[in-house]
This record gives structure tokens, sequence and C-alpha cells, in this order.
């Protein structure tokens, strides 16, 4: 998230982690292990830098470096996992925010990869409603919603 936020424009340390936090902590909830000292370790990789100052002590505006623009493009092209847990939908919004960074070839290819995820998903749940015919209408239409919400996530990224 910061490799994205810091390839649209330099940000105040402070305003990074704030945008950080809220963007993960409203998708997968609080969580330590996404909140902790990310924005120094992109320092230390050498993938970000203070454009003056020293960083979290004087919320000195930061910056992407080539190695992080790099990095980002990596990111982005990474294959997602399967299931649509926290991690996955996470990752998921992240490529989709920032997948315009990508050139346009690239872009079509994650495309094609998220709606092969997607159908995958689809696939699953839906051998899951059929070996389940019999549970109960609330359980059923659960998995309906969830399949419904997945067809128009798979027609959305076809548009």
């Amino acid at each position: 998230m910061a490799l994205g936020l810091l390839a649209e424009a330099p940000r105040a340390y402070g305003d990074l982690a704030g945008e950080i936090r809220y963007f993960t902590s409203s998708i997968v909830g609080p969580s330590l292990d996404l909140m902790g000292s990310s924005i120094e370790l992109l320092r230390t990789q050498g993938l970000i830098e203070p454009v003056e100052g020293q960083g979290m002590a004087d919320n000195a505006v930061m910056r992407l470096l080539p190695a992080g623009r790099e990095a980002l493009q990596e990111l982005l092209q990474a294959r997602l996992g399967q299931g649509q847990g926290d991690i996955n939908r996470l990752a998921l919004r992240l490529k989709l925010r920032f997948l315009a960074f990508l050139p346009e070839a690239e872009q079509a290819a994650q495309l094609r990869h998220i709606a092969e995820n997607i159908d995958s998903e689809l696939a699953r749940l839906a051998d899951i409603r059929r070996r389940n015919r019999a549970a109960p209408a609330l359980f059923l239409d659960w998995i309906d919603r969830d399949i419904a919400a997945l067809e128009a996530h798979r027609a959305a990224i076809e548009h």
C-alpha cells in the first residue's frame, strides 16, 4: 500500500501511515501484523526515502525510489492466493487499487488472473451448494449470495 500511495505522490509520513492503517483495517480489521513498522522497513530496504527530514519523528514527506517502483511492479504482478480469506481479499483490493501503475498489457494479464481466481472460487462454492442441497435455506441463501457477488465481480473485471 505504501509503495502504491507514494507512486501517486510524495506524502507526509503520518498521512501515509494513517492511510495504510485505515485501508487495511477497513478490509481485514485491526491487525498488529499488518500495522507494524512497514514504512521503516521500506526505508531500510531502500525503496522509499524522506524528501527532507528523518521520517516518523519529524513527519517528513516520503517519496518512492526507483527500486520501490520496481518492487511495486513485482507486487502488482504477483499471483493471488486461492480463496476469499482476509489476506487474499486485501491483496486483491490493493492490486485493483494500484493496477493502473502497470502497463496496459500487464493490466489485462492481471485481470485474466483475477478472473481465473474468481472462476475457481465459483466452482468451489457451486460444489459446496451441490453437496448441501438439503441444508437449511439460510445456509443455501448465504452461499447463493456469495456466488452472486463473485459473478458480479467477474462481470465487472470483464467490462
